[in-house]
């Protein structure tokens, strides 16, 4: 099977050496990883960030690019070259980090 890549949003606490700011409590990752399927984008994506002294929490998976758009979902031309990137290297390539700070909660940002 070939490679392909996936999206993940990872939430991730905090470690020593995280590189987060001072009074994060964590932070949620939107991470382009390439991989045979999303499992080995998952496995792949939580030994990067452990290497990089982050605390991976949870992973939700997205899917491809194009079953992404099959739910209909707008990608932009900017995720759509880091994705061309993250295949082409074989790579984990984090396109977005929002810190999450005391009082704040995930769940709070999906409601309607």
């Amino acid at each position: 099977m070939a490679q392909q890549v996936y999206t993940l949003l990872v939430q991730v606490g905090r470690t020593e050496g995280d590189g987060l700011p001072k009074d994060a409590t964590g932070a949620g990752l939107l991470i382009y990883a390439s991989g045979k399927d999303e499992a080995e984008a998952v496995r792949e994506t939580v030994a990067i960030l452990k290497q990089a002294e982050m605390a991976p929490l949870d992973v939700t998976g997205y899917g491809t690019l194009e079953e992404r758009e099959a739910d209909g979902q707008e990608i932009g031309d900017e995720d759509r070259a880091l994705m061309a990137r993250a295949l082409e290297e074989n790579a984990v390539i984090v396109a977005q980090m929002q810190p999450f700070f005391e009082g704040e909660n995930l769940a709070d940002e999906d409601e309607d």
